[in-house]
């Protein structure tokens, strides 16, 4: 426990000096929900809808900051310690490089809750947001989103055979996400033809999943999310294992 906690702090230091993930996972999602609460404020998220843009937003943003931890900081971090040797130079002291990754998924979760509690307070403080679903239920689907997201970025991050090309993947999967997800769009005001498109997104189905959750929507209606993102993250976590490249 001792060297977790040392090595812990020494790439948390790392990775807040790079400023890369206190941007995109935090401020960028902040800013966005700033926005959306000076532009939109309490209007309907879209024609008939029961809650508020900014109520709907909410889940959405949060998942965004998963997304932005998982897919495109931690494939990146991977592959670089990889091809510095650095995992390498790990397999032969007594510290697992196996811990150096788990150090990487607990500092990219820092970064996701405190997003989280940032996003809440100034939604509530400013916006006048209220959270109408079970906080039980929406920590289970943040628990799923994540581990979901987060083997996204293990497998890219594992088997890219450099940190170039994990970085092109990386973008790849992100960007089309972060844009045609439902993440400031609604999703219900899509066409159909882009919502078909849309589905096919892991960030599409949390989003789903998480506005469900904080406005408290019936179970039925993220069935669907549930399974998907269970198995996405089944499929990336067996074929990371498999397939993961130290060196």
């Amino acid at each position: 426990m001792k060297t977790f906690k040392t090595m812990l702090k020494t790439e948390l230091k790392l990775s807040l000096r790079g400023m890369d993930m206190v941007i995109f996972a935090i401020c960028v999602p902040l800013v966005v929900l700033v926005i959306l609460g000076i532009i939109y404020g309490d209007k309907p998220a879209f024609e008939g809808a029961g809650y508020s843009f900014l109520e709907q937003s909410f889940g959405a943003l949060a998942a965004i900051s998963i997304c932005a931890g998982g897919v495109m900081g931690l494939p990146l971090v991977i592959s670089d310690y990889r091809s510095r040797k650095i995992l390498k130079r790990y397999q032969v002291t007594p510290v697992s490089p196996a811990m150096l990754l788990f150090v990487q998924v607990t500092i990219y979760t820092l970064y996701a809750v405190v997003s989280l509690l940032l996003l809440y307070f100034a939604a509530a403080l400013f916006f006048g947001y209220r959270f109408r679903g079970s906080v039980l239920n929406f920590a289970g689907g943040y628990l799923l989103v994540l581990v979901s997201m987060f083997s996204i970025g293990m497998l890219v991050g594992g088997v890219a055979p450099n940190t170039k090309m994990a970085g092109v993947i990386a973008s790849v999967l992100y960007f089309p996400m972060l844009i045609f997800s439902g993440a400031t769009l609604p999703y219900e005001v899509m066409p159909a033809a882009m919502q078909k498109a849309a589905d096919i997104l892991p960030l599409t189905q949390g989003i789903k999943l998480l506005k469900a959750a904080s406005l408290g929507l019936g179970a039925e209606n993220v069935l669907v999310s549930v399974i998907v993102m269970a198995v996405i993250a089944v499929v990336c976590i067996g074929v990371g294992i498999r397939w993961f490249q130290w060196e």
